[in-house]
């Protein structure tokens, strides 16, 4: 017999509620008897008393505490979002629907670099020498690396998002919370879907699943996807088109019930993306730049310094990219083998998987086309991890246990790299590096010409980069145990220890210049140098990653560190009654030190978080009304952050330093659902909270202390759905969610880092809201439906942020947006 169908016996409920093993491995989950979005069925049979009862509320099976509960049960803050809200919302992402999740922030606009916000904590480093506060988990595996941590939706079951942090559920790593994705298991049930999206900017989505029982032990289930569309930006000069989607993947899901107290659960995901990079909007208008006034006439230069009060407004302005070998890519394949026995005692899962991934993202970092500011960057990883883990779980009258051990074990490899032009070296030395025109490649170029020699230095691709490798292993041992004091009152006592340890090595190779070398070598050989007294290594050293800003080309640096971490939890929680719960917790997060990928030789220290939270949970069965609410205060110890450093620009182009900060903040998270019958659905969710820094020096050297850290202090999100039954022999159904959130608070570092006000021409930081609508028509046996979807339905539009790090040295600051109005229509089968 398989587990998840077996009753829930005294047995099982060892198996189950003694399992915290099941956080990161659903198999031992027991299998419900839910709809494919959570909630319970309505049932097949109705009489005139039960016609119009709705679904009841609070009834989604949840695997937050590593235990198969109800979510009402749960004392932790969390959002479920279910397979029917991503379907409604038609998102192929997580960043496409993170907005309606209040505390939730996930910046995709380069989906190789996301970037995930939790309570107003976040990682935005994209290297491989530090990971993300914000644990993604699929199928309970850990999502290391940003690069492989934003994958496209392929037959999700649901989400499940844990707010605050769950450092000895999850482990490292989850230090402001933890987003655990479960996707669908294969079932007894043939069954198979088909479903087709058309829409604007040349949309076209389509995704196919087959269910296939193989015998009465054995079952298989196949998915892919393929999302494609034209892209809704397009270059001024080339026409090139940007915001494309190119993304497809399958998944294969293979299930053996070997007997009936073992099972083998073997999975393995595909996914391949390639499109544009992030368009890069200058600001900078043309009638602003001039001709250089030296020898070298004709070359346009934009103004400098910068003028923001003749920025133009990046909603509306000109897109001018020129990046050689601009793209996006992606290729990730993953396998995970799980294996689990039940025993009279308790039960023993297995999870073994691994993770590889390649990626490639190049975009332009000056916002033109003008070869004399020429810049992009290229971040290029490769990454390959293992992970082994095995729980034991186990119950009795008075306590349900777990406890387990891990190890973990990657390679990464990474490279940062800068590409300009001798044109933009000549900018960048004459508007910092207090050149003279004699001293720069055109004027060097003018005394080839006045010769007549046949030779030129400008126009010369050049390129310089920092190599980057990690070895990385953590090791965990921990235990969690749940205290039934009574028939109201459990207390919840847990502990995880962690070690972690990394190895780290940088490497700046010599600038790479192969088509200027080949004229220097040239001159040099005819002597023609030296009779001009130029030496030939001045041509050859490196002016961006240099030893003057910490990088000492062609010199291998190692470093190596280890951490130790003990994370535990309290929670005292009660009921009142079946529908009325409180509960109170103590928890501690960690996040394992690193390592900068850019700045030679660097690492810094673990990040700690210290919660304290209450919360309440209920539901009132006669109207079908669900309330939970939940308020909390936590210390955060040494955050990390990327923050733009404009002290390096003397020794070349500004970098991107990870910065350590104190913070706190307080604040208040409510969710309400209504549905007083079949028809109508409502939901609303909400959260303040007031992040401020306790302890903060910007690398710009402002003091930040006691300011705020950005995060804004409202946020909310509200669905309504409404279905007319027996409408062409189906069912019509309306959904509309709504979005908002608050202007971002300001500090004395906002500017440089370019998430304030900038620019009187345009808003940054402003408060910003999203609406999307569906509406859908689906046959009595939902066979087949149709539907007509739109998002961001009114067409908002806000200028997500400026990008300064060209703007000290080019004077050309750029921004990027985002997206307009989508809508399509979708047509849909099963059998």
């Amino acid at each position: 017999m398989n587990l998840r169908q077996r009753p829930l016996s005294t047995a099982l409920r060892g198996l189950l509620f003694g399992g915290m093993a099941l956080l990161l491995c659903a198999p031992l989950a027991a299998q419900t008897n839910t709809n494919t979005d959570g909630t319970a069925p309505v049932p097949a049979t109705t009489t005139a008393a039960n016609a119009d009862r709705p679904t009841e509320l609070g009834t989604i099976t949840v695997t937050a505490q590593s235990r198969s509960q109800q979510m009402q049960s749960v004392p932790i803050a969390l959002q479920i979002v279910t397979a029917r809200q991503i379907d409604t919302l038609a998102a192929t992402d997580l960043s496409k629907m993170s907005l309606f999740v209040p505390g939730l922030v996930v910046s995709a606009n380069q989906p190789t670099q996301p970037n995930y916000e939790l309570r107003g904590i976040s990682t935005d480093d994209f290297g491989v020498g530090t990971e993300s506060a914000v644990g993604v988990y699929v199928d309970g595996v850990y999502a290391a690396r940003s690069g492989g941590a934003l994958l496209a939706f392929n037959d999700i079951q649901r989400i499940e998002v844990l707010k605050g942090p769950q450092g000895t559920l999850f482990g490292r790593n989850a230090a402001a919370g933890a987003i655990s994705i479960v996707t669908n298991e294969p079932s007894d049930k043939l069954e198979g879907k088909a479903r087709m999206r058309l829409g604007n900017y040349g949309k076209r989505y389509g995704d196919f699943l087959l269910n296939l029982p193989l015998n009465a032990d054995m079952a298989l289930r196949f998915s892919l996807f393929d999302n494609q569309s034209h892209g809704w930006a397009r270059d001024a000069a080339t026409g090139k088109r940007y915001g494309q989607d190119n993304d497809r993947g399958a998944r294969g899901v293979y299930r053996w019930n070997i007997t009936p107290n073992t099972r083998v659960l073997w999975s393995w995901d595909h996914e391949e993306l390639k499109q544009p990079p992030q368009p890069a909007f200058g600001l900078i208008p043309a009638s602003a730049w001039s001709v250089r006034p030296d020898p070298n006439a004709g070359v346009p230069s934009p103004p400098y310094p910068a003028n923001p009060a003749q920025y133009l407004n990046p909603l509306h302005a000109p897109l001018y990219n020129d990046a050689v070998g601009a793209a996006e890519s992606r290729r990730f394949d993953g396998s995970t083998l799980i294996v689990d026995h039940s025993f009279g005692w308790g039960s023993l899962t297995s999870t073994t998987a691994w993770r590889n991934f390649d990626t490639l993202n190049l975009g332009d970092y000056d916002g033109t086309n003008q070869r004399t500011t020429y810049l992009d960057t290229a971040n290029i990883e490769h990454n390959n991890s293992w992970y082994q883990e095995f729980k034991f779980a186990g119950s009795t009258d008075l306590i349900d246990w777990v406890a387990g051990t891990s190890w973990y074990s990657e390679q990464a490899r990474q490279t940062s790299r800068t590409d300009v032009f001798t044109d933009s070296i000549d900018t960048l030395a004459l508007n910092v590096g207090g050149a003279s025109y004699a001293d720069t490649f055109a004027g060097f170029d003018s005394l080839l010409k006045l010769f007549g020699l046949p030779y030129s230095v400008l126009g010369a691709p050049w390129r310089e980069q920092i190599e980057n490798h990690g070895r990385f292993k953590a090791y965990a041992l921990y235990g969690d145990v749940i205290w039934h004091l009574g028939d109201k009152l459990n207390l919840t006592t847990g502990l995880r220890y962690t070690r972690d340890q990394k190895r780290f090595s940088w490497f700046n190779p010599q600038r790479s210049a192969p088509e200027l070398d080949q004229t220097i070598d040239a001159l040099d050989a005819m002597g023609l140098l030296a009779l001009a007294g130029v030496n030939p290594d001045a041509f050859r050293q490196n002016l961006i990653f240099n030893p003057a800003s910490g990088a000492p080309v062609g010199v291998l640096v190692q470093g190596r560190n280890t951490w130790n971490d003990l994370s535990p939890r309290v929670v005292l929680d009660y009921a009142f009654s079946p529908d009325v719960m409180v509960y109170g917790s103590v928890t501690k997060g960690y996040k394992a030190g690193g390592y900068n990928s850019v700045q030679v030789g660097s690492h810094f220290a673990p990040e700690k978080v210290l919660n304290y939270e209450a919360g309440i949970k209920s539901v009132f069965p006669g109207p079908n009304l669900l309330l939970n609410a939940s308020t909390y205060y936590y210390r955060y110890d040494n955050r990390q952050s990327l923050t733009l450093d404009p002290n390096s620009t003397g020794s070349g182009v500004p970098r991107y330093l990870v910065a350590s900060t104190d913070q706190q903040a307080h604040g208040v998270e409510v969710e309400l659902q209504w549905q007083p019958n079949t028809a109508f659905r409502l939901g609303v969710n909400g959260a303040y909270i007031d992040a401020t820094y306790r302890n903060a020096t910007a690398p710009s050297g402002a003091s930040l202390d006691g300011q705020p850290t950005g995060e804004p202090k409202y946020s909310f999100a509200a669905h309504l759905a409404y279905t007319w039954h027996d409408v062409a022999g189906g069912a019509l159904q309306f959904d509309l969610s709504h979005a908002y959130r608050a202007p971002s608070r300001c500090n004395n570092d906002s500017q440089l880092q370019g998430t304030c006000q900038i620019s009187p021409n345009f808003q940054v930081g402003s408060a910003r809201q999203i609406t999307d609508a569906r509406l859908g028509w689906s046959a009595a046996d939902d066979q087949w439906g149709v539907a007509l979807y739109g998002t961001n339905v009114f067409d908002k539009r806000y200028v997500d942020g400026v990008n300064n790090i060209t703007t000290s040295v080019f004077g050309t600051p750029f921004a990027s947006v985002t997206p307009p109005r989508m809508w399509g229509v979708e047509l849909r089968a099963r059998f």
